[in-house]
């Protein structure tokens, strides 16, 4: 019975590399043994693309991307398609699982240095993955077409007034009229459900194309090519299939539970996964009482609100982000792992996590006097991670690196 099996397979791999493509990046691609509970976060990742990819594609069939129809036809979707209701609440809270997953998978590779040589071509590519992401989710949250998606687009799309010049006329042609109209939405259809997601998927292969071709790093910074048996197999490195499919399997299946339980009993997250203005039809004529981004454009918003002037304030946001792409190339310490760096290096980390979540709750928050000053206090102390990075990495005492995995 495998006879004809392996003569079908060899015909195929004849002309298309199917087992030696499999064998490269799943059965003979050797992963650290010592990967922890943090590196699910990658898969979840992926898992969380494919959930966006496949229920924005039920949902567009019964979308109407037309400034009469976008409200209506997600009030259709919700009320009257089968199971619309549940396709919507995997799309939207997805969204901000998506997120969620993504920061986490972001701030494990700033614990164990998965930025540095050789890694650093990795980092640009899972950059680009969340500008890209982010794109893609502003456009989304444009389409229902509620107050919230309305004014947040007249608020986003201004800020490119600021541009000198050529700031109004970038503003123009941004929106395809003098208004956010029915043009604006169709053409943020376009690139939500097409162009975006195009970007999207390459940029993950090519993420995970950079990752396969220098091997995944781990919790102990330690290149496990450095040592190999016979076969020339590394030492303290385990076939990524079936070990770690097996086990990322329960990992998926216990995040699977925790998404649909909010899904099922959570789905608005209590205004900051939909906001409670977002179910009221969009009105130029009737400006909510508090304009606010989805939580997880928070951090920029509030650095964007710290600065009085405008232009400086477009800057810093961009900036903001921006450094995130040299952050290879500003890590001076010998070591990886946050295991084996200095204490302050460690606070430092830490601090940052925190500081990141307070400037993304006050994002969500009205602008009052004392809440622009806390942003201005976190903007700063985000600013002065990077800033430092290179200075005191370089200075610190650093405790001895390993020269195997320590499990």
């Amino acid at each position: 019975m495998s006879k004809p099996k392996n003569a079908f397979m060899a015909w195929i791999d004849h002309r298309l590399p199917v087992t030696s493509t499999f064998e490269k990046h799943m059965s003979k691609y050797y992963a650290p043994k010592n990967l922890n509970f943090w590196y699910f976060f990658g898969v979840f990742s992926f898992l969380m693309l494919a959930n966006q990819i496949l229920s924005g594609v039920w949902l567009t069939m019964s979308f109407n991307p037309t400034q009469e129809g976008a409200f209506a036809s997600v009030e259709y979707i919700m009320r009257d398609v089968e199971w619309g209701w549940l396709i919507r609440y995997m799309h939207s809270t997805g969204a901000s699982f998506f997120f969620i997953v993504v920061y986490l998978h972001m701030f494990r590779g700033l614990m164990y240095g998965s930025y540095q040589k050789p890694r650093e071509l990795i980092w640009i590519f899972g950059m680009g993955i969340y500008l890209a992401l982010m794109a893609e989710a502003f456009m989304g949250y444009v389409l229902p077409w509620g107050q919230m998606s309305y004014w947040g687009a007249q608020v986003i799309i201004s800020l490119f007034g600021a541009v000198p010049v050529v700031g109004d006329d970038l503003v123009t042609w941004i929106k395809g009229d003098f208004l956010i109209s029915g043009i604006t939405l169709n053409r943020f259809f376009a690139l939500h459900v097409i162009a975006l997601p195009l970007v999207l998927v390459a940029l993950v292969f090519l993420h995970i194309l950079a990752l396969h071709e220098v091997g995944s790093n781990n919790p102990d910074g330690v290149d496990i090519k450095k040592y190999k048996d016979e076969q020339g197999r590394p030492l303290d490195g385990i076939p990524f299939h079936p070990f770690y499919t097996v086990h990322d399997l329960v990992g998926i299946v216990v995040f699977l539970m925790v998404f649909c339980f909010v899904i099922f009993f959570w789905p608005e997250g209590n205004g900051f996964f939909l906001e409670h203005a977002n179910f009221e039809e969009a009105n130029g004529l009737k400006t909510p009482e508090h304009i606010a981004p989805v939580w997880y454009f928070g951090a920029y918003y509030s650095v964007l609100r710290a600065i009085p002037d405008k232009l400086m304030g477009v800057i810093a946001m961009a900036a903001a982000i921006a450094i995130l792409f040299v952050l290879p190339w500003l890590d001076r310490s010998p070591v990886k792992s946050w295991r084996y760096k200095g204490l302050f290096s460690k606070v430092a980390i830490l601090v940052f996590a925190v500081d990141f979540i307070i400037l993304t709750w006050l994002g969500t928050q009205p602008a009052t006097v004392l809440y622009t000053w806390f942003a201005r206090i976190a903007s700063v102390i985000y600013f002065a991670f990077f800033i430092g990075m290179p200075f005191w990495t370089r200075i610190e005492k650093t405790k001895p690196v390993p020269e195997r995995v320590t499990g």
